[in-house]
């Protein structure tokens, strides 16, 4: 058997005192977890996990994968693999995904990301008259695809109350999407503060026709350890 792997676990999109979020499991890509990503990612069961590969000059890739699939991009987990290695002491101004390369600044507790709209997947939004109905939403009502189910709380200053629902990512309920902002806030054209979830906090800026960016705080949570206890192929 050979040694545990260990991966740090973050919170993407908290609120300001540290809590709730979304959680991240981040790690250093290596001949350990190579050609493994996929079964780690569902072995570790949480919305998105991301392999570090190599950094250089301010340039780091990464690949992100939640419990059924790899994503060419995603939001939180770009948040919080930046905070991640700005924690670390070794910051990036422009992480490599598939989709392409996603720029990187920190402003006070704030990291965002830039991304292109129309990387996020095509989320199908159900928009809903109140915040109360948006509570009350049963996951159990969405069996496949990707839903996002939203409502105004303050139509004029761009508020937004929302939840997320990905059956097709193995996700019954994602706390707090950072694609889906992306997608949304390039599709209604106009900046949005988002409450997801149980309370997670997301802020979005329109730049222009293509470009958004995303916004959030992170914190670190907790290391986990994953044993292989593969067994070796029969011969």
């Amino acid at each position: 058997m050979s040694s545990p792997l260990t991966f740090d676990v973050v919170r993407v999109f908290t609120t300001p005192d540290g809590r709730l979020g979304n959680g991240l499991a981040i790690i250093d890509a290596s001949s350990a977890t190579a050609g493994r990503e996929q079964a780690l990612a569902e072995r570790l069961g949480l919305s998105e996990t991301v392999f570090v590969g190599d950094r250089a000059n301010g340039v780091a890739s990464i690949r992100i994968f939640t419990p059924a699939v790899e994503l060419p991009f995603a939001g939180h987990p770009t948040v919080g693999t930046a905070w991640w290695l700005h924690s670390q002491g070794t910051p990036v101004d422009t992480l490599r995904v598939t989709a392409g390369d996603v720029r990187v600044r920190v402003d006070g507790e704030v990291i965002w990301i830039r991304a292109k709209g129309a990387w996020a997947a095509a989320f199908e939004w159900h928009v809903l008259d109140s915040a109360d109905q948006v509570a009350a939403t049963d996951p159990a009502s969405f069996p496949d695809g990707y839903h996002y189910v939203y409502a105004w709380t303050d139509e004029p200053a761009g508020h937004v109350r929302s939840r997320m629902f990905a059956p097709a990512y193995a996700i019954a309920e994602d706390q707090a999407t950072g694609a889906a902002a992306a997608r949304l806030t390039w599709e209604l054209g106009r900046d949005l503060t988002i409450t997801q979830g149980l309370g997670s906090q997301l802020f979005t800026h329109r730049l222009d026709s293509e470009w958004v960016e995303v916004g959030g705080r992170t914190c670190f949570d907790r290391t986990v350890e994953v044993t292989d206890d593969r067994q070796p192929p029969e011969a």
